[in-house]
């Protein structure tokens, strides 16, 4: 299998500064397949995939046509990042089904919200941070609980709890833990 080569990250910054109409299409060529992997593996289909790349393209180009945008990672790295905030966010929605993923698009392109959206950003990144330091079994429960909307009774029977109760009283252990690394950065 041939491996498609990515574009320069300042490439495609100047790309978009330029109006290139190429440089999307190399985008979504050499980063697609990343977030179709990604939304695909956590309960989407590939349309699902294909808006929200699309979103997350859109937040780029905004951010880069502002004239402003500093890349502090790769640039696969931040699409990917906003992409999986943004599925998150819909699986989180679809769970509750209350909200409106509108609302949410509005957000992501008002102006005066992009220091918003980029403190979330940095917020996110403390938190994947914070997880990942937090250890097992307290990382896997809060995953199953909040990402993969599992319930107490199926954390209860995977982790072998002698009852729903237990595990509600570890998975808030846990949340304390997570917290306080969270706030220690």
């Amino acid at each position: 299998m041939i491996k498609r080569s990515e574009p320069a990250d300042n490439e495609v910054i100047l790309g978009i500064l330029n109006g290139s109409k190429g440089i999307l299409e190399e985008i979504y060529k050499a980063y697609f397949p990343m977030i179709l992997q990604l939304v695909v593996m956590n309960n989407g289909n590939d349309d699902d995939a294909k808006d929200v790349f699309q979103e997350s393209v859109i937040v780029l180009y905004d951010k880069v046509k502002k004239g402003d945008f500093v890349l502090n990672s790769k640039l696969k790295t931040f699409l990917y990042s906003v992409c999986r905030r943004l599925w998150l966010k819909r699986l989180a929605q679809k769970s509750r089904n209350t909200g409106n993923i509108t609302d949410f698009e509005d957000v992501l392109t008002v102006e005066d919200d992009i220091e918003r959206h980029e403190e979330k950003d940095r917020q996110f990144t403390m938190m994947e941070s914070a997880l990942g330091r937090l250890g097992e079994p307290c990382k896997t429960i809060i995953e199953d609980y909040y990402i993969n909307n599992r319930s107490m009774q199926e954390i209860c029977e995977k982790f072998g709890y002698t009852n729903a109760d237990n595990a509600k009283n570890q998975k808030y252990k846990c949340l304390q833990r997570l917290k306080k690394l969270f706030f220690q950065g």
